[in-house]
């Protein structure tokens, strides 16, 4: 898979991954502010099996770095399991970070925001189910931008590890 920009304008996750040399392909598309899920919007709109999009979510621990906040990265298709995500990261619980919270802390806006180039480099888990994918697709850094990315490519990227976090 070549690094491909069909336009747009770079983000910081798109910077990041080039400047480390990593291969994407940009995926644009029309977004609809009306769309109930961005990430479910994404797979139809892309035409890609919602098991192959990731959403991005924040989630707040009991872990002293970085606020307490994580990343766990998980299929638009299911949900994300707060108990298995604090167990991956040594955290009695987790719950749901605050959007603003999550915003000002990555540098993005709900909705866009990219487990890749935050602000803030924070602790982020990606479910086990996209390493059995070639490729899947995570968000660019703005509504109407997905990447498609090798998982592996993506786990260095981020410094992730790697757990069954996803509830279907």
């Amino acid at each position: 898979m070549a690094k491909r920009t069909k336009g747009g304008g770079a983000t910081p996750a798109t910077r990041a991954l080039a400047a480390a040399g990593v291969a994407y392909t940009e995926h644009p598309y029309e977004h609809d502010p009306a769309a109930p899920s961005y990430g479910l919007e994404a797979a139809e709109v892309l035409g890609v099996p919602p098991e192959r999009v990731f959403k991005t979510l924040l989630a707040q621990t009991d872990l002293p770095r970085d606020h307490g906040l994580v990343v766990g990265v998980v299929p638009v298709a299911g949900q994300l399991d707060l108990k298995a995500l604090a167990a991956a990261v040594g955290a009695k619980k987790a719950t749901m970070a605050d959007p603003a919270l999550a915003e000002r802390t990555t540098g993005y806006v709900v909705g866009g925001i990219s487990p890749i180039g935050q602000k803030r480099s924070l602790t982020t888990v990606l479910d086990a189910s996209a390493l059995g994918r070639d490729t899947v697709f995570v968000s660019g850094g703005r509504r109407g931008l997905d990447l498609e990315i090798a998982p592996e490519d993506l786990v260095r990227a981020t410094t992730a590890v790697t757990a069954a976090i996803a509830r279907v």
